[in-house]
């Protein structure tokens, strides 16, 4: 995929990474003759969409995407509450590695409102690496999945060190893969005279089609997982739920954004309701490992009427 289709793209939705994604409209040359007559900084710049949701000032702060930016911060509070009732499920199959999914959703969503907020605003040079961790942040979760996914199948023992190294080492290298994609594409590191990157096929390639592919493999384990192993039709309901709502964020993101913001006068885009799309889904995903163990303490404590601890 080349620049012209991001440019597209980036026309169409206000991602944080078109502010630092070169495109070949703004290069005012070819040919690096001409090139040096010209300050190459200049070159240095994002595509614009035709609609974004409207910043809004306070405190001499220029606070972007408000709406987006409350959906964020509700889902940090969804993503604690899933947290903590997966803590209280002591010995359910897969809690540590789920543990760590939603802790790195947690950060995901954290640099999410960095750099969708202006807490480091475009233009500014450190920009380019939060938008990047970012991307890194996003890739490392989704690469988590493609570990967890197996667990159902019992091919290793969950929660042992084995089983954690695997899932933090696949974690790690997504991190790294999606991270160095992105940075490399971002930043400007050339020889003085020469044109700006804009091969962005390595950033596609690794960002959408290789985080896209390890997303349906995790998607077909735990499908196979709930009807093969668990039996149970409302898990696998629960999967095609989660499916379809992430579908749908990213078709209202990808392919809508401009009507929704136009249709709202500016003060939202497609953004918002992606998110919130994103929020169900993982939620979605937790009701599927939620549905699929149990705690499976091998006793109960109560207290008899006469103050005797009964074990059951």
């Amino acid at each position: 995929m080349g620049v012209s289709n991001f440019a597209t793209l980036c026309s169409r939705v206000p991602l944080p990474l078109c502010s630092v994604i070169k495109s070949t409209k703004h290069l005012v040359a070819t040919n690096s003759t001409i090139v040096d007559n010209f300050d190459i900084k200049s070159l240095n710049v994002g595509i614009l969409p035709r609609c974004y949701a409207r910043s809004i000032e306070l405190s001499n702060t220029i606070i972007f995407q408000v709406g987006n930016a409350f959906i964020n911060i509700g889902a940090l509070g969804v993503i604690l509450i899933i947290l903590y009732n997966i803590k209280q499920k002591f010995t359910a199959i897969g809690r540590s590695e789920y543990l760590y999914f939603f802790e790195t959703m947690f950060m995901t969503i954290m640099f999410t409102l960095v750099v969708n907020c202006g807490v480091s605003p475009p233009g500014s040079a450190s920009y380019p690496y939060f938008v990047a961790i970012q991307i890194g942040l996003a890739g490392a979760a989704c690469w988590s999945l493609l570990i967890i996914g197996f667990l159902g199948f019992n091919l290793w023992e969950d929660g042992t060190t084995k089983s954690m190294t695997l899932v933090r080492g696949f974690s790690v290298l997504g991190f790294i893969a999606n991270f160095l994609a992105a940075i490399l594409t971002f930043k400007n590191w050339i020889e003085q005279g020469r044109i700006p990157n804009t091969d962005t096929t390595a950033f596609f390639a690794v960002v959408y089609v290789l985080n896209l592919v390890i997303l349906f493999t995790y998607t077909v384990c735990q499908v196979l997982v709930s009807i093969y192993v668990v039996r149970n039709l409302w898990v696998t309901g629960a999967i095609f739920l989660g499916v379809a709502f992430f579908t749908i964020g990213q078709v209202v993101v990808y392919r809508f954004s401009v009507e929704v913001c136009e249709g709202v006068t500016h003060y939202l885009d497609g953004l918002f309701f992606g998110s919130i799309c994103n929020i169900f889904t993982l939620m979605m995903l937790y009701k599927t490992w939620d549905m699929t163990t149990d705690d499976d303490l091998e006793f109960g404590v109560s207290v008899s009427k006469d103050g005797e601890v009964v074990y059951t």
